[in-house]
């Protein structure tokens, strides 16, 4: 008897960067306990560059896998429209014409800091610079849903994340729940329905990867310029070992 093979993961990308999309697929993979074919990852960012008119059939690719990982981005959705590029424009397309589909059909879907502002915007949040935070370490706190929620599992009633955005939820539509919040930013993780997750922090980088990312952004306003030496030695005094569980927990949850 030939057993069925599992579906991968699908992992879009919307960062240019080869560098950076490179060892955002590692992290993903490897912090999340992927197995080799176990995440499929597809550069979007870098393909609506290079094909301008490529449309991708979300139909036809999400049924072909467990689910979807939409991890940081250099992007702010809520930039004004006349302010971005061509490329920001196209792929924000894109992404909203996926969710159409993530939520019509129920799918498995994690969105880490950029999915805050694609799945947030897509659904009626209000998302803008209110509760931006620099680039850094900060405590993140479950709400009494988020302890409940098996995306969460073993995860302490407070931990350390990775941040550094300039947007964030200032306001949820009703149905939204908040699984984990903060300090300064209210809305650190919240889930739609039964199957879509957004966190504002980032599950998908370690120490090295986060110093690594604001190195190659340095100059896209994720930290002042003269706070550039500050940042840099905060994060590297402090470690963030508990979100990357939730990737874990995500691909446990939906594999086979």
């Amino acid at each position: 008897m030939t057993s069925t093979p599992q579906r991968p993961f699908l992992l879009v990308q919307t960062r240019p960067e080869v560098d950076a999309a490179l060892a955002e697929a590692e992290a993903v993979q490897r912090l999340g306990g992927f197995a080799d074919g176990q995440l499929t990852a597809m550069q979007l960012g870098r393909d609506l560059g290079a094909a301008p008119d490529a449309r991708p059939d979300w139909g036809d690719l999400l049924a072909r896998h467990a689910g979807v990982i939409l991890p940081g981005s250099p992007y702010t959705t809520s930039d004004p429209e006349d302010t971005k590029s061509a490329l920001q424009r196209r792929v924000e397309s894109e992404l909203a014409r996926m969710l159409e589909v993530v939520l019509a059909e129920d799918r498995p879907f994690l969105g880490c800091c950029y999915g805050v502002g694609t799945l947030g915007r897509h659904v009626g949040a209000l998302v803008d610079g209110t509760y931006g935070e620099s680039a850094g370490p900060v405590t993140v706190t479950l709400t009494d849903e988020g302890a409940a929620d098996p995306l969460l599992a073993g995860m302490p009633a407070d931990f350390t994340a990775y941040v550094g955005h300039k947007e964030a939820v200032t306001q949820l539509p009703e149905g939204a729940v908040v699984l984990a919040s903060g300090v300064t930013c209210p809305v650190q993780m919240f889930r739609l329905g039964e199957h879509q997750y957004a966190t504002q922090f980032h599950p998908e980088l370690d120490q090295a990867g986060l110093l690594e990312r604001l190195r190659i952004y340095a100059h896209h306003g994720y930290f002042a310029p003269e706070e550039s030496d500050a940042t840099f030695a905060r994060i590297a005094a402090t470690t963030a070992p508990e979100p990357p569980r939730i990737l874990e927990n995500f691909r446990r949850a939906y594999e086979g």
